[in-house]
């Protein structure tokens, strides 16, 4: 594919529409607040369960899920930290710092704390005012600031940007 101003604008305007990284920098210092309508707590293996009715706050962070599972292996274990989340579907909500929400969900969250790698499976969508990707898959890799969206074959990745918005810093 040739590089117009076109396809520059367009692959520019895909990478606005990605999660955390230019997450509201004060999120991070918030306290964490769990409510579940049940909770279970595998010493041995670092696991905490969350069940039914799932939902998570974090400053400007809101997810909701049917199940959440938190893996905290002991240093040096060579095992990965990873949140995954379960729902019909997980919806999530986050504010930029520029003042932009983002919204997304799906069937199934992943994220891989170690390696800072996220990954919504299953009738994902990243949502940014009305712009929006939807795809079977979409990863996201935090550190690189890289977004990927793929489809399984049964449906094709759908992008939706409205330029307006993407270029307007005080849209909210």
């Amino acid at each position: 594919m040739k590089l117009t101003s076109n396809n520059i604008f367009l692959l520019a305007a895909l990478f606005t529409v990605t999660l955390p990284a230019f997450a509201l920098k004060s999120d991070s210092q918030q306290p964490i607040n769990i409510v579940s309508d049940n909770q279970s707590l595998d010493m041995d293996n670092s696991i905490v369960t969350f069940t039914d009715n799932v939902v998570i706050t974090q400053g400007s962070i809101l997810i909701k899920a049917s199940k959440v599972i938190i893996k905290r292996p002991p240093e040096n274990s060579g095992k990965k930290e990873t949140i995954e989340a379960f729902g019909n579907p997980v919806t999530f909500y986050q504010k930029l710092d520029d003042g932009k929400p983002v919204e997304g969900q799906a069937n199934k969250v992943h994220y891989d704390l170690t390696h800072e790698f996220l990954t919504l499976t299953g009738n994902a969508e990243l949502k940014q005012l009305d712009s929006k990707i939807n795809s079977d898959v979409i990863t996201y890799d935090v550190n690189k600031q890289q977004l990927k969206a793929n489809s399984s074959g049964h449906s094709r990745v759908r992008t939706v940007l409205i330029p307006t918005q993407l270029n307007d810093k005080n849209k909210k």
